[in-house]
């Protein structure tokens, strides 16, 4: 046996070894079995560094076991290469290690075409240089939207990345520092995003040797020079901390914390700018303790500032407030003895997991391993991530959990110039607007998405290049975007920039404008409420003071709207003295058209089927749909069978029957937008009666079924906003008992 297959044998004993540890015995067979599989499809191949090629997707494993990930991902972290450089199928690899392992294969196979693709020619340097930018942005937009596929594509890139980083030397110097490059821009931040420490560090260090090795050198010496000092100085004081938690109950590791060298280089450059020295960097020395509890944390905390004293404004509690990434510890740094700034960070062994591994240290959590609830209150996107993987690891479910609520939950959108802008999803261009920049908010009246004109309530999508047109007058933003059934801002910090323009106006103009919004709530609910009783339902003391802050948007217009309703509902005459004459059958009667949409639903009186009795359709002329019994003589015998359809019992629900009027100026294709409108919104119309005028006007009166004041409000948002429209009233004499459907 030769020495490079004893070498790759020792590797896949210590990989089989290390994965048997977490995972079931069969399971640690197929990581056996695809290790062979491996090592067949790369026989005879070798790496630039000499090795067999087999060495890479095993080392890129190796470190994935480290961090516990599940099967699937270290079978794929084998095979991630077999596609692209042995001409293996996806097919294939489906056949023999089913299809999850295929699609995270053909995941990472995609990231290292978009790589090479994107990679200019070697004589094409001053292109390469002008496109720096829009291949970061490219590369970056990639990454992003296979984190959305499927997370675990991206930790086997990272750890491919690492490997290929620790045997860069084999290359030209002109490929090392482009991918050393590439690795600092794109790869390093997205190790920080996920929160895996242990993988950004060694990025950073590698990347920057190849960048600056003169700088790497000088940096790696002074660290040199100082470690016997720093080792000397930093087990004194470990010492000495132990003793006096010991003292006062608390059971802790207290540790040297080592320093990165590219992290000590940005940290060099930034105090030389400060007029500082190399020695005044704070965090030069560090400790760390750890600890089991989250409240030996704090006890911790308060032991160190007794011992020594805290130097003002060096303190940071990212347990309570953790940063975006995932990390969760305490920072502060004191001077220790002799006047050395020291800085030590305090956290959980859990919380060092994760400060070390992040999203990957979750795959190793065990269902009903719960943190405090300070922690579940304040996660962000990747804190919600990793709870769906305690409960479903490295299941189908958990990977559907992912693109379906995580990703939801922000999108990426790029700026003309390529920049990358995070938003949360459903986000429109008013809240790109404002994200970019207040004034560029203030002076928006249109937007384009990809080239296209577009309205402002439009919803963003991943990948979406927004611009947008600004007014040249200072005109403000509209009220309308305060207003959350319009849709048109749905960030907070978009709200509150507009809410604080309004609230720099003068107060006439928000009495005004509040008196008006008033008036128009009102009109449409036809209401008659006096003063007093509005006051009452704002706790507010006088008028003006009511209508300033709904003129200002302090109070949202759909918060006057539904308790307006509220307490007209509450006014109403008993059901006995009003009018009844909307009709109680609902267009959706707890009753299923198959096949068909939404039709007018009556029970036939001929047989009066009940819930549960088994049912059939008869499609009538003019009135809809009767439901009969199957075995109901009237369509036994029926002599057109293709008028017959098939219905089923659905859910019941509460319909309301509302009369709604609208008053618009008579325009061609009027009756198709109301319509259109109305159905989209999820509300039946049970009739329209559409009356004209001499003036060009025309009043159209819709008996709608709504499922409550919510719908209702959210449909007058929508039907003013229909080009046209005048105005929109509710007649709430016509507002029958509700109907169960």
């Amino acid at each position: 046996m030769v020495a490079e297959d004893k070498v790759a044998l020792k590797g896949a004993a210590t990989l089989i070894e290390r994965v048997s540890t977490y995972l079931p015995e069969d399971i640690t067979k197929v990581v056996g079995q695809a290790y062979d599989y491996a090592n067949q499809c790369h026989e005879g191949q070798m790496r630039k560094s000499g090795e067999p090629y087999i060495a890479h997707p095993l080392e890129t494993a190796l470190f994935l076991a480290d961090l516990h990930l599940d099967s699937h991902t270290i079978v794929a972290a084998l095979l991630h290469d077999v596609v692209e450089d042995c001409g293996v199928s996806l097919e294939e690899i489906t056949q023999k290690f089913g299809p999850e392992v295929a699609k995270l294969v053909d995941g990472v196979t995609k990231l290292t075409r978009m790589d090479d693709k994107l990679q200019p020619p070697a004589d094409d340097i001053a292109n390469m240089i002008d496109d720096a930018e829009q291949l970061h942005a490219e590369s970056l937009r990639k990454m992003l939207v296979s984190m959305a596929e499927d997370i675990r594509v991206v930790l086997i890139k990272l750890a491919d990345r690492l490997h290929n980083m620790q045997t860069l030397d084999a290359l030209s110097p002109e490929k090392r520092k482009r991918i050393a490059q590439e690795t600092l821009d794109i790869y390093s931040p997205l190790a920080h995003r996920l929160g895996i420490w242990e993988i950004k560090w060694r990025l950073d260090d590698l990347a920057f040797r190849h960048l600056n090795e003169e700088k790497y050198r000088e940096v790696s010496k002074i660290l040199a020079s100082k470690r016997t000092e720093r080792e000397e100085y930093i087990e004194k004081v470990t010492s000495t901390l132990k003793d006096e938690l010991t003292k006062y109950g608390i059971t802790a590791e207290v540790v040297g914390r080592p320093k990165g060298i590219y992290s000590t280089y940005r940290k060099m450059q930034k105090y030389e700018a400060q007029g500082k020295e190399f020695g005044e960097i704070y965090d030069l020395f560090a400790i760390r303790i750890l600890v089991t509890e989250l409240a030996d944390c704090y006890k911790s905390l308060g032991v160190v500032h007794q011992l020594w004293h805290p130097l003002p404004g060096q303190f940071d509690d990212y347990i309570g407030n953790p940063k975006e990434n995932l990390y969760q510890a305490l920072h502060t740094t004191v001077i220790c003895d002799g006047g050395t700034p020291l800085e030590v960070q305090i956290k959980t062994y859990e919380l060092h997991r994760i400060a070390e591994y992040g999203v990957a240290a979750h795959w190793a959590y065990k269902e009903g391993n719960s943190g405090d609830q300070r922690f579940e209150e304040k996660m962000t996107w990747l804190r919600q991530l990793l709870e769906w993987q305690r409960e479903v690891s490295g299941t189908a479910e958990f990977i559907e959990s992912v693109k379906q609520d995580i990703f939801h939950d922000q999108v990426f959108v790029y700026t003309p110039k390529g920049r990358i802008v995070e938003l949360t999803s459903g986000s429109t261009p008013v809240d790109f607007a404002y994200k970019i920049h207040t004034e560029l908010g203030h002076r928006c009246i249109g937007a384009k998405v990809n080239g296209k004109l577009m309205s402002l309530d439009t919803a963003l999508g991943n990948g979406d290049t927004v611009e947008i047109l600004t007014s040249k007058a200072d005109r403000g933003p509209s009220l309308d975007w305060l207003n959350p059934n319009r849709g048109y801002v749905r960030s907070a910090g978009a709200l509150q920039s507009v809410r604080q323009w309004f609230r720099k106006q003068e107060r006439s103009t928000h009495i005004q404008r509040g008196r008006d919004v008033m008036r128009r709530e009102l009109r449409r609910l036809d209401q008659k409420i006096n003063d007093a009783a509005v006051l009452g339902m704002f706790k507010m003391d006088t008028m003006d003071d009511l209508l300033a802050n709904l003129g200002s948007g302090n109070i949202a217009e759909s918060l006057l709207s539904h308790r307006l309703a509220e307490f007209g509902h509450e006014t109403e005459p008993p059901l006995s003295n009003r009018r009844n004459d909307l009709p109680l059958s609902s267009p959706s009667s707890g009753i299923t058209v198959l096949g068909v949409g939404d039709l007018l639903i009556r029970m036939g009186r001929c047989c009066n089927p009940i819930p549960g009795d088994s049912i059939i359709g008869f499609i009538t002329r003019a009135r809809g749909v009767t439901v009969h019994k199957q075995d109901c003589p009237s369509v036994k015998h029926e002599d057109e069978p293709e008028r017959l359809v098939a219905v089923q019992w659905g859910q019941e629900k509460q319909l309301y029957p509302v009369r709604v009027t609208m008053k618009a100026y008579d325009r061609v294709g009027l009756l198709r937008d109301l319509t259109a409108l109305v159905s989209h919104e999820g509300v039946n119309i049970a009739s329209v009666i559409t009356e004209e005028w001499t003036d060009g006007t025309v009043t159209m009166s819709l008996t709608c079924h709504t499922t409550g004041l919510d719908q209702l409000n959210k449909l007058f948002s929508k039907l003013e906003g229909v080009r046209g429209c005048i105005s929109v009233t509710r007649d709430r004499s016509s507002m029958p008992a509700p109907t169960h459907s």
